[in-house]
């Protein structure tokens, strides 16, 4: 794929703090308005104009824009393989990254990201807006401003946040915990199951306990393979029998989130029950995810979960669906053996999951 590059020094003459390497997918953010008021792509060029407090910085940002800017409703694990590449292949050239990207599908590329890159020790940070750059109110200056900050901040020379987040009004979340709750409001992200990392003000407080350590001993993997062949099945009162048989039977299907009641619970219709036990002894993996943005899966606490839990769905824990989906894909990217993908699932990888 085919990428714009710009190099800009935002605080010439003197030697830049950091570098920042800022990857512009598609989205929003990177919108602004032609003279007849129509949205065209933003020419990352001039984002002095457009946020000139990037010059109070004193760093050296490179921007990448995808050559046509993808809306994050398009977003599908090859997208998510050439950010994780530009970042593999950047590594060492930069303290920090930013990406640039729309918000309906943020949460699913951010998880995807934290998977891939594992042993990460700099900062990834997703942002968006929910109003293009140029719009007066736009929320977007000061989520780039704020991003390329955290992107840059170390302490003791290490990056103070080195694992992939979000960070969106006012507010940096863990990726893999981060979900869009609002499409209305600027505050467009929350994490139930987890604290926020830092929360942005007249300065930045860093939660520090709830940070990743750096896995800055080790080098960066790119894990880069991904089985798309997964599917989500929603449960809800009254669903038939062919609506399940459906999602089950779909051709060259390697796993399946199941989004289930309260804390993993599910009705005890023993033809729903035999047709996942069914689907599990053809070599399916059923990961159970509570249907609740906060809570957890805990399988066998009550009646209507016990069975789940007899015929082999694994329990999700307090997994995001979005990172649920996007770890089994690229766990089934790598694994053959059920056995192994389950116990993967229920790994904390990157801090997706709580284990205590």
């Amino acid at each position: 794929m085919r990428y714009n590059r710009i190099n800009i020094i935002t605080s010439a003459p003197k030697p830049p703090e950091a570098s920042i390497l800022i990857i512009y997918t598609g989205g929003t953010l990177g919108m602004i308005h032609d003279a007849q008021g129509a949205l065209k792509p933003f020419d990352f060029s001039s984002i002095l104009d457009h946020v000139p407090s990037l010059r109070q910085l004193e760093l050296n940002l490179t921007v990448i824009s995808f050559e046509v800017p993808i809306d994050s409703s398009d977003i599908s694990p090859t997208e998510w393989v050439q950010i994780g590449k530009l970042i593999y292949s950047e590594y060492d050239n930069f303290d920090g990254f930013v990406v640039l990207h729309g918000t309906d599908t943020m949460a699913y590329s951010a998880s995807a990201l934290s998977f891939m890159l594992e042993n990460l020790s700099k900062p990834v940070i997703f942002t968006g807006a929910q109003l293009p750059i140029s719009s007066f109110r736009s929320d977007a200056r000061e989520n780039v401003i704020t991003a390329i900050e955290i992107a840059a901040a170390k302490e003791n020379g290490a990056a103070i946040v080195p694992e992939v987040c979000i960070f969106f009004d006012y507010k940096l979340f863990r990726g893999n915990r981060s979900k869009k709750v609002e499409s209305l409001y600027f505050d467009a992200f929350e994490s139930e199951n987890y604290a926020a990392l830092a929360e942005s003000g007249v300065v930045i407080n860093y939660n520090r306990s709830a940070i990743l350590k750096s896995n800055k001993k080790h080098d960066l993997i790119l894990h880069d393979r991904f089985d798309n062949n997964v599917a989500i099945l929603k449960l809800y009162p009254g669903m038939t029998k062919s609506y399940v048989t459906s999602v089950l039977g779909c051709d060259g299907l390697r796993g399946v989130v199941l989004e289930t009641f309260g804390a993993g619970n599910a009705p005890t219709a023993n033809w729903l029950i035999e047709l996942i036990e069914e689907a599990i002894k053809k070599g399916i993996t059923v990961v159970n995810i509570s249907q609740c943005p906060g809570g957890t899966v805990m399988q066998g606490r009550y009646e209507t979960s016990k069975r789940l839990k007899e015929i082999g769905v694994v329990g999700g824990m307090d997994m995001t669906l979005e990172a649920a989906i996007t770890k089994l894909m690229i766990i089934l990217g790598d694994e053959k053996d059920m056995t192994e993908i389950s116990l993967k699932i229920n790994a904390s990888k990157c801090g997706e999951l709580s284990l205590n």
